[in-house]
């Protein structure tokens, strides 16, 4: 779900001046109906109101808040002195303040949302991403994983650890072939909601090139791991899709895992290494071959 939560604050602001402005232009229509006359002062008064909404957005809000307090003493003064009391001369005193505090709001609500979106683009570029449709990491959050989970297990060997297991998709050209990239795709989302039906919430899956997953299990033995990897493999090859000519897809998934070792711990601070690990354990996997 979208944060929606900057953009009220101007969608709000804007409603207040269209309103603030009917309101405006209704009394200017008031006073012609009245009087039948639009003198200069009117003018003057109108073409404040407009100025007011530039001083708003272009003047500091402190000095804004001290221009509006001079401004209300000062139309005190006339407004008792001089000027002729009615529905429009009234309301000025009001009104151009308004605009003024208006204009300020919605300027710092658009300031805030560009400070949101510049830091999102921050964030963006700096913290690994999670696709949203299948739920997997990339390599970069497969990086930012692997080192958290190595360094804490490093930390607490005794007590502390966890696995890791590479699944690749074997022939898969022809795989890319027979489902073209759309239907590819999908095969990828049903593909991760059966990795994840086979590990535990706080597991964690990843998706990187050339048909590759990868999972990280903390707190998994090397002997049961075994288990749950071969579990993992058979489902996904099991998975029932069709390909784009409505005929079963044959997956071959190969597998293969390694647990982490503290002397090697060097090697879990360059991912590729770790890659190309878990790459190597996948070719000793000969069972997807024969079937």
């Amino acid at each position: 779900m979208e944060n929606r939560a900057p953009t009220r604050g101007m969608e709000l602001g804007y409603m207040l001046l269209v309103g603030l402005s009917m309101v405006q232009v209704l009394l200017i229509y008031l006073k012609l109906y009245m009087t039948q006359t639009y003198t200069m002062q009117d003018i003057v008064f109108s073409m404040a109101t407009l100025f007011a909404l530039l001083i708003g957005f272009f003047v500091p809000f402190g000095i804004s808040v001290v221009g509006i307090f001079i401004f209300m003493v000062g139309y005190f003064v006339w407004l008792v002195t001089y000027a002729p009391v009615n529905v429009l001369t009234l309301t000025w005193l009001l009104i151009i303040p308004v605009n003024i505090l208006i204009a300020a709001f919605i300027k710092t609500r658009l300031i805030r949302t560009q400070r949101i979106m510049e830091r999102l683009e921050a964030l963006k570029d700096t913290n690994p991403e999670i696709d949203l449709a299948t739920n997997l990491g990339n390599k970069d959050a497969l990086e930012d994983a692997v080192m958290k989970q190595s360094n804490l297990a490093r930390r607490y060997s005794e007590h502390y650890g966890f696995s890791m297991a590479m699944f690749k998709i074997e022939f898969l050209p022809l795989v890319l072939e027979s489902l073209g990239s759309e239907r590819y795709a999908q095969l990828l989302l049903e593909l991760s909601n059966t990795i994840q039906q086979q590990i535990r919430y706080e597991d964690y899956k990843f998706s990187i090139e050339d048909g590759r997953f990868i999972i990280l299990c903390p707190m998994t033995s090397q002997e049961h791991f075994h288990v749950v990897t071969d579990r993992i493999k058979n489902a996904m090859m099991d998975l029932a899709f069709m390909d784009k000519k409505g005929l079963p897809l044959k997956l071959v998934v190969r597998a293969g895992a390694m647990e982490f070792q503290k002397e090697h711990f060097s090697h879990y601070e360059r991912i590729d290494e770790v890659i190309a690990a878990l790459e190597r354990r996948t070719e000793t996997d000969l069972v997807g071959e024969y079937i």
